[in-house]
């Protein structure tokens, strides 16, 4: 059970402009971009950071979110973060990437676990 990665969310209305400049300002491209149509969100990662962008109304239920923790085993980390007095929130959910849930921790934080599908 690991931590693989941490990305901070940034919450966004415009995914095209905001990409431009963030990839200029890391000098890379970003690693992935997905639309979820269902929820009007659109997605992209690029370094350390993830580009939520929507309207105010499709981003109002993911705001809460702190950051998104990318993590070897989704299943291990809900049975340890119950057994440690977290609350699920939401999920396990299937997204473009695999599977997520979203964690109140006993703090209070909101944390988003995602764990990526396997690469066949």
């Amino acid at each position: 059970m690991k931590i693989l990665k941490i990305l901070s969310r940034l919450y966004i209305n415009d995914l095209n402009s905001a990409l431009e400049f963030y990839e200029e300002l890391f000098g890379t491209p970003a690693a992935m971009r997905f639309e979820i149509p269902q929820i009007g969100l659109e997605l992209a990662q690029i370094g350390d950071i993830l580009l939520i962008a929507g309207s105010e109304e499709a981003l109002k239920p993911f705001r809460s979110t702190q950051a998104t923790f990318l993590v070897d085993s989704l299943d291990e980390f809900k049975v340890y973060l119950e057994e440690k007095g977290a609350e699920i929130l939401r999920g396990p959910t299937k997204v473009p990437t695999g599977r997520n849930i979203t964690v109140s921790h006993p703090d209070g934080s909101v944390i988003e676990y995602v764990e990526h599908s396997k690469k066949e």
